[in-house]
């Protein structure tokens, strides 16, 4: 017992080493913990940006009629509209529309407003667009046709005969940023589990540290739990570091449950580290190491749903993306962040997970050299 006492303080002496080094290595603090917020601060801007509609329109008043004015001024006050108030001349909107700095242009020609038989304004408005964004064109003729309707409403009230009604489920619904932001922690733990180990482990070996390690007590399964340890700290506090900047600026929805999340973040990263530290203690150096793990990694980023989802993808991809070790990660995750999935609910990927840490860590074990 006592022999097992003195090996687990091998292990523990090595933990604080360990993270110790990683916070004085530079470039590790950077790909760890600032790089994954590169990504998640441009997908959360995008996401942010893509969830409130709006159009760039400018709008051309041919009319001097006093209701064309009131219905500028009602678009301008529109957050669904946004105004270009420098491209107010047809010649200087088109221009501008050429250069897709527009969706639109709006047209109010010279009749638009003026009293009609009935006693109060009548008008067409005209919608001017490149042929290759007839989509947008759609979708602005149908919210500005709405805009049309509560005005109609408002000057001759009618009830038509047949209508839609929209329902929604009791429960809210994800936006785009609470369903990527999976894949981002996906991405970090993979940054910290393939690319850490695939650059230090080399680095150490020509550096001639290991050999070092190799004369001293420390066994390979010591090192092995000392550095997954380690690891599996660092990269509890990269994803609490992501989380809270997406729930402070993004407004990201955590609806799990907070224990259950960090479990799966453990988990995902011992797995990952174990790719890394298979590559890693295997190559020799730096050179050997870094062709490996792209090539280990690149598939595993654009397959596991990091930046899309898995939904999306061909049914033979999707077969394919069922074998990739990430894959159950991010499911995991997804899970547990957008639908309160408790253990039990996500005990196939946890099941997953734990046979790729049997397979990665055998692997690393037999490849593994000191030098």
């Amino acid at each position: 017992m006592q022999n097992f006492k003195n090996q687990l303080q091998f292990v523990s002496t090595y933990v604080k080493v360990d993270v110790l080094r990683l916070f004085r290595d530079k470039v590790a603090i950077f790909f760890v913990f600032f790089f994954p917020l590169v990504f998640l601060i441009i997908f959360g801007s995008i996401f942010k940006g893509a969830d409130d509609v709006s159009f760039r329109v400018a709008v051309v008043n041919q009319s001097e009629s006093q209701f064309s004015g009131q219905f500028v001024s009602q678009l301008q006050d529109n957050k669904v509209f946004k105004v270009d108030a420098e491209a107010a001349a047809l010649p200087d909107a088109k221009q501008k529309l050429n250069r897709g700095q527009l969706d639109a242009i709006i047209v109010l020609p010279p009749a638009f407003g003026n009293p009609g038989q009935a006693g109060y304004p009548t008008g067409t408005a005209q919608i001017v667009y490149e042929q290759s964004n007839e989509s947008a064109a759609g979708s602005l003729a149908s919210v500005l046709d709405s805009v049309f309707t509560g005005i109609n409403n408002e000057l001759a009230p009618y009830t038509p005969p047949f209508n839609a009604q929209l329902s929604t489920e009791t429960t809210e619904g994800l936006d785009r940023f609470d369903y990527t932001f999976s894949g981002l922690l996906g991405f970090t733990m993979l940054s910290l589990g393939v690319f850490g180990p695939t650059q230090v482990f080399p680095r150490l070996k020509s550096k001639g540290v290991l050999r070092r390690y190799k004369t001293t007590p420390l066994r390979v399964w010591q090192y092995f739990v000392g550095n997954v340890i380690s690891n599996a700290l660092v990269g509890v506090l990269a994803i609490g570091i992501m989380f809270a900047v997406a729930t402070l600026f993004f407004d990201l929805q955590m609806r799990g449950n907070y224990l259950v999340f960090a479990v799966v973040g453990v988990l995902g990263v011992t797995m990952l580290f174990g790719i890394g530290l298979a590559v890693g203690g295997w190559a020799k150096n730096e050179n050997q190491a870094a062709p490996l793990a792209q090539l280990i990694a690149l598939p595993m980023m654009f397959l596991s749903g990091v930046f899309f989802p898995v939904f999306l993808m061909p049914d033979f991809l999707q077969r394919i993306t069922a074998f990739i070790p990430l894959t159950p990660v991010i499911e995991a995750n997804r899970l547990v962040l957008t639908e309160n999935a408790s253990l039990l609910d996500i005990a196939p990927q946890l099941g997953i997970i734990g046979a790729w840490i049997v397979v990665v860590y055998a692997i690393a074990f037999r490849v593994f050299s000191w030098e």
